[in-house]
């Protein structure tokens, strides 16, 4: 039996990531912790400009590239003007000389204009990456993000109408949340087939509203164990409608990792999500063939995650028949089961 990895095919482009922490928020929601992702408690943006036509220079004269620029953090549609205009005609500027292929931002639901996207999609802007966090009311109340679900599925087809590609980010276990919460909102993020989705388990953050919630005993963050299944379940939804998850967790940075209090932080947590998303497609094959397998190729590019971290998959795959003897890895495009 041959099968492929449900998973869509990467993007090919870099992406060359831009932080402006906090820069056009409207308010700092109860989780947020931008200084300690970033390591910067606010945005100069005229030096972040000049640092980055500055870097931008020094790759094309090395000829390096093409990127995909992208602009994170803050809340880019609403950065006073002329940043917005500034930032874009920057990147249509080396865009003409080739070192720029595409241009990104992340904003909040409820600061999209159908006028501005439109206005800024004709400076050069590709795409928008929304900050959903949810699409449940109570949850957005409790972590003080101020829209309703209502605005966030407003703003994904505000982007999408505006001729704009959409990307969404889900921050599961929040204040709020209830069991199934985070899977309806993955569904409801499938449905809208955005081109990419990441999804941020919530983490308690020294120095954050949530912390102080936390330290009184009014939050209990999700464990690890739960955001592994939890997103390894959300994973196969978001691929059969062919959205590709770019990322599963916060990157390490050292100032943000000194500071974590509690939540689902792990270097390993994407690995281990997405091992076991790939250990129930294959537990699945094995229930179509019919009987206990004696030899699975793997493609070697799935190798690093197959048995997630440290291994930890690998009794569970035992129990299906398949032991270190059994199972290759080989230059394949397909899984094969015999």
């Amino acid at each position: 039996m041959r099968f492929t990895h449900p998973e869509p095919p990467p993007a090919s482009a870099r992406i060359w990531p831009v932080f402006l922490p906090f820069a056009g928020c409207p308010h700092r929601c109860a989780f947020c912790a931008q200084d300690k992702q970033t390591g910067r408690d606010h945005a100069d943006l005229s030096a972040i400009a000049e640092s980055l036509e500055t870097d931008l220079q020094a790759a094309l004269d090395r000829a390096r590239g093409p990127y995909e620029l992208a602009f994170y953090g803050g809340t880019f549609t609403a950065l006073p003007a002329p940043w917005p205009e500034r930032f874009l005609n920057l990147a249509a500027d080396f865009r003409s000389r080739g070192l720029i292929s595409r241009v990104r931002c992340s904003t909040r639901p409820d600061c999209v204009d159908p006028d501005d996207l439109k206005r800024l999609a004709a400076l050069g802007l590709d795409m928008v990456e929304l900050g959903i966090q949810s699409f449940d009311d109570e949850a957005l109340r409790a972590s003080g993000r101020g829209y309703s679900g209502a605005t966030a599925l407003a703003a994904c087809e505000t982007v999408r109408a505006s001729g704009l590609a959409l990307g969404v980010q889900l921050l599961p276990g929040l204040p709020g949340d209830r069991p199934g919460l985070f899977q309806a909102d993955v569904c409801a993020a499938a449905d809208l087939k955005p081109e990419t989705a990441r999804l941020y388990p919530c983490l308690v953050v020294r120095g954050t509203p949530l912390a102080d919630l936390w330290g009184r005993g009014g939050y209990q963050p999700w464990k690890t164990d739960r955001a592994v299944r939890e997103l390894a379940e959300a994973l196969p939804v978001l691929w059969t409608k062919g959205v590709r998850v770019i990322r599963l967790g916060l990157a390490p940075e050292p100032t943000l990792d000194e500071n974590i209090l509690a939540g689902p932080h792990h270097p390993a947590l994407g690995q281990s999500a997405r091992a076991l998303a790939l250990f129930e497609v294959v537990k699945g094959k094995v229930r179509e063939l019919g009987r206990r397998p004696s030899f699975l190729e793997v493609p070697r590019r799935y190798s690093g995650e197959f048995y997630g971290h440290a291994r930890e998959l690998a009794p569970a795959y035992f129990e299906l028949g398949l032991t270190r003897d059994s199972i290759r890895f080989a230059e394949a495009e397909r899984f094969l089961l015999e």
